[in-house]
């Protein structure tokens, strides 16, 4: 295969995340067909930590610091006519890291991970293009822009995604996406397929390591009366944060009339100040980072994901039904996972008495 360079708009250390999760075990996957090179970005310090990670997997690597703030990306982004996340990626260290590399070594490969890196690929590069776009992310923004959510900002953020994805499934070898229903939707909204290959990779599941087995329940809601209801992800996420908002203010108020003792538990790292202030309201723990999700998942009555707008796969899901909970989820958060509803999760709608209706069946028939 040659020597590749791999550019990921996030370092793949660790891999807690969703987006970390996939590019940690494609560049895994890459190491060992033969030497990768690795330009990525940190935005934490625990990131930052990182480098023997990547300079035991890379033959050389560039991991930059992201300090660029979103407003400053936005003001770019006008004035150039680019979007915004793209803008956001925009580093000059980036580049030369880029052209550097492609100068000292025999790269036939680039692979890469997420749209926002497709801007460091040289016009006129010779060798092989993979492009791992994960999920359609213009139609992201646009179901942003229809809920009334920043409408002008994010209509024009999906217009200019879409022009973008169009041009790198048309210039890649190959372009991945996470399930079969992302690669109908991208082939839906291309311009001119002409001779694209879209293919589907999908996201699997560590069953060794999501095993019920091996952990123990979390002592704090194994002692405390329930039922116990659990979500998770990253909480500074716009869709995890309205999914979880959605959950404290409107069901949980109509849970507790009927389960007067439910507790509603949201783990994950950056919660938004919005979250952090419902804690301890209507039964609800605003968690935050955790050392190890599996415990509160072990001790989950239910776990939710009432995910209004979602693209690709929730590794949420994924995770809890590894842990052999029951997960109650909206169709947006069942899409791209092969299974039943009724036997493998139970699918609502994100209305409060449908929803309610289905946490009842589960509670009333474990």
């Amino acid at each position: 295969m040659g020597e590749t360079l791999f550019l990921a708009h996030r370092i793949p250390y660790p891999p807690d995340r969703g987006d970390k999760i996939r590019s940690h075990h494609v560049l895994k996957f890459l190491a060992q067909l033969g030497p990768v090179h690795v330009g990525c970005f940190g935005e934490t310090e625990q990131d930052m930590d990182q480098r023997d990670e990547l300079r035991a997997i890379a033959k050389t690597y560039a991991l930059i610091r992201r300090r660029k703030p979103l407003n400053v990306a936005g003001i770019q982004a006008l004035c150039r006519g680019l979007p915004v996340s793209f803008a956001a990626f925009d580093d000059r260290a980036m580049r030369q890291f880029v052209e550097k590399t492609l100068r000292n070594h025999p790269i036939q490969t680039i692979f890469v991970f997420s749209g926002q890196m497709g801007q460091y690929v040289p016009k006129h590069f010779p060798g092989r293009l993979v492009v791992d776009l994960c999920d359609v992310d213009s139609a992201k923004f646009e179901a942003y822009a229809k809920a009334g959510k920043r409408s002008w900002l994010n209509g024009r953020e999906g217009r200019l995604l879409a022009t973008e994805e169009n041009r790198l499934a048309k210039t890649a070898d190959a372009t991945l996406l996470v399930s079969a229903n992302e690669v109908e939707l991208l082939n839906s909204r291309m311009t001119d397929a002409g001779e694209t290959n879209i293919v589907a990779i999908g996201n699997g599941i560590d069953s060794d390591f999501f095993d019920p087995s091996s952990v123990e329940e979390h002592p704090d809601l194994s002692s405390a009366s329930g039922p116990h209801f659990v979500f998770t992800g990253q909480m500074d996420y716009a869709p995890n944060v309205e999914a979880a908002i959605w959950v404290c203010d409107v069901l949980m108020p109509l849970i507790g009339r009927h389960y007067p003792n439910a507790r509603f538990h949201v783990v994950g790292r950056a919660p938004v100040a919005d979250l952090r202030k419902r804690h301890g309201r209507e039964g609800v723990r605003i968690w935050g980072a955790v050392a190890d999700v599996r415990p509160f998942l072990k001790s989950a009555d239910i776990v939710l994901a009432p995910l209004l707008i979602a693209r690709g796969v929730q590794n949420k899901v994924l995770e809890a039904m590894a842990m052999q909970r029951p997960v109650v989820l909206t169709p947006q958060a069942a899409t791209g996972i092969d299974a039943l509803d009724g036997r493998d999760f139970a699918i609502a709608d994100a209305e409060p008495e449908t929803m309610l209706f289905a946490i009842q069946k589960l509670l009333d028939r474990p």
